[in-house]
């Protein structure tokens, strides 16, 4: 067996595979390779540097300015958020935190994590781009034809609520460092309940969270030979 036919099946939960000369295991063995063919596929929208991410053994020291959050440690609270640090500034952030600030400041800290993670989840995909900033500013170029209306609707983007701003700031730094998505089961679309958009209804919703749904695209079995 190669290593990587290792991992696949270490991936899927089975460490060997069926015997196939028998016929009483056919069955099995064909289900087997069929989840192993969806594991793959699903692998395939997995960017490779975030595949070796997660199965790199731990790293005891990082950057001082990535420091991640221990899981279970994020409550879901104002005054949780509000207690945190002052965060280093940098491209990431900003544009993190002015996403959450232009679509989610109204919303309960529980529903701004819940966005962070959808954008944070899309860097992490293949089907789009491989940074914060990016995923955040793709787009045409026209007016309302981007992935965040705010990016595109023609008005400046301006804060006018600082005290807003300085909590989502804290909420977009908690998910750069580390900090646990467990709120949307790997969404990678949202919409608000106030719209009904047509591509909804071809999706998986995961999750509704204060006044936005969430949801991931179908997943598509392929099989190999």
């Amino acid at each position: 067996m190669t290593a990587a036919a290792g991992f696949i099946l270490a991936l899927t939960g089975f460490g060997a595979v069926a015997d196939t000369t028998n016929p009483a295991e056919g069955d099995f063995a064909e289900q087997l390779t069929m989840m192993i063919g969806a594991e793959r596929a699903a692998l395939g929208e997995v960017r490779t540097s975030r595949l070796r991410q997660l199965t790199l053994p731990p790293v005891e020291t990082r950057d001082a300015a990535r420091t991640a959050t221990p899981a279970g440690d994020v409550e879901y609270t104002r005054d949780w958020v509000n207690a945190q640090p002052t965060p280093a500034a940098s491209a990431d952030l900003t544009c993190l935190s002015e996403a959450l600030y232009f679509e989610a400041r109204g919303e309960s800290v529980e529903g701004q994590f819940a966005v962070a993670e959808v954008i944070l989840n899309r860097v992490d995909s293949a089907r789009f781009p491989n940074s914060v900033c990016g995923v955040i500013n793709q787009g045409t170029g026209r007016k309302y034809q981007c992935q965040f209306t705010y990016t595109c609707d023609g008005r400046a983007e301006i804060v006018n609520e600082p005290r807003a701003y300085d909590q989502v700031q804290k909420v977009a730094a908690t998910m750069l460092n580390g900090g646990e998505r467990s709120l949307t089961s790997g969404a990678t679309y949202y919409h608000t309940r106030a719209v009904n958009p047509r591509w909804a209804r071809q999706f998986n919703r995961t999750a509704a969270i204060g006044v936005h749904l969430f949801y991931k695209p179908p997943q598509r079995l392929s099989q190999y030979n």
